[in-house]
């Protein structure tokens, strides 16, 4: 099934001479990743093509990838082909004028809740779209070019979806695409170096937080990071939700959630969640969100029901330490 959908899309992708790329809002490593990496290889393979990224939003923690195309006229959407990567739902393209293409390409990893696109690919074993853009390459590379720079970028979202290749949706295949994308002699040093390298202030704000975070009884672990902390440290948005995984090393706690209090929205606060061993969409499914299994989002609009949400993912936690074994 996912060869013939593969073969759709390959063949919409030589029909078309204007190509419009989008992903999902607030971008992370696999959205943004995906979307520059199949770009490149799109350009590299066909250049008399137009080829763009059109995007509404940016992110500053992956700002060394270079920067995407500016927004083009509306009227040239109606004779394009708009490919959307790593986004499960409509409402979260992070530019809405996809739907003005002729056609629209879904290619995600995300659960399938609300599908959209007038053809779509979705495996949500995958570790990213990123290796779904990968095996794309690999099943037509007779025809498709792969360039180092393509491969920086895939390789780049393929270590951060899958927390370096640490989560349990990593798979053979994984390692294997991996390897194709590293045999293009990649600057790893200097890729992990802009991933992963933390300024001074930020590691006091790390020290910070962790007399903050707390635990539930039956070891939910979660942080509330306010207005006036995101304000006294001088977060961003990206590296507020990136507090999450300051409490993804804590013995007996197999689930996380960082509380992310907006900025702009009075009541609003976004929410990530984190698990290991036990599924937790479903909870972000019940406030507002969704995504992968262990790993999704939420939003909450009072402080009452983030007590709630909390409340929730200590009984599933409890229910699932009760009826399961080797979860540490």
């Amino acid at each position: 099934m996912n060869q013939e959908i593969m073969n759709e899309i390959m063949e919409k992708i030589r029909q078309y001479d204007r190509i419009l790329i989008f992903r999902h809002f607030r971008p992370d490593g696999d959205a943004i990743g995906s979307t520059k990496g199949l770009q490149a290889i799109l350009r590299a393979t066909y250049p008399e093509k137009e080829i763009l990224l059109q995007n509404n939003d940016s992110s500053d923690y992956l700002a060394f990838l270079g920067p995407e195309d500016a927004i083009i006229a509306e009227e040239k959407y109606a004779d394009a082909l708009a490919i959307v990567l790593d986004t499960g739902t409509a409402d979260r393209v992070s530019n809405q004028k996809f739907t003005l293409c002729k056609e629209v390409v879904k290619i995600d990893h995300h659960i399938d809740k609300n599908p959209f696109g007038d053809c779509s690919w979705v495996e949500d074993q995958r570790s990213s779209t990123c290796e779904m853009i990968v095996k794309f390459y690999d099943t037509f590379k007779d025809e498709l070019k792969l360039t180092k720079e393509a491969a920086t970028y895939l390789y780049t979202g393929m270590v951060t979806d899958s927390g370096r290749f640490r989560f349990n949706s990593v798979s053979g295949d994984t390692m294997r695409y991996a390897g194709i994308l590293l045999d293009q002699k990649l600057d790893t040093d200097v890729l992990f170096a802009n991933l992963y390298l933390e300024d001074f202030d930020y590691l006091k704000f790390k020290a910070y937080i962790y007399k903050k975070m707390k635990l539930t009884e039956n070891g939910v672990a979660y942080l509330f990071v306010d207005k006036a902390m995101q304000e006294k440290f001088g977060l961003s948005s990206e590296s507020a939700s990136a507090t999450v995984s300051s409490m993804d090393s804590i013995r007996g706690s197999i689930c996380w959630l960082a509380f992310i209090e907006s900025q702009d929205e009075e009541d609003k606060i976004r929410v990530r969640l984190r698990s290991r061993f036990m599924p937790i969409n479903h909870l972000a499914e019940a406030h507002h969100g969704g995504g992968h299994a262990f790993a999704s989002g939420a939003t909450v609009f009072s402080r009452k029901e983030m007590r709630q949400l909390i409340k929730e993912a200590d009984a599933c936690v409890k229910e699932y330490k009760e009826n399961h074994e080797g979860w540490l």
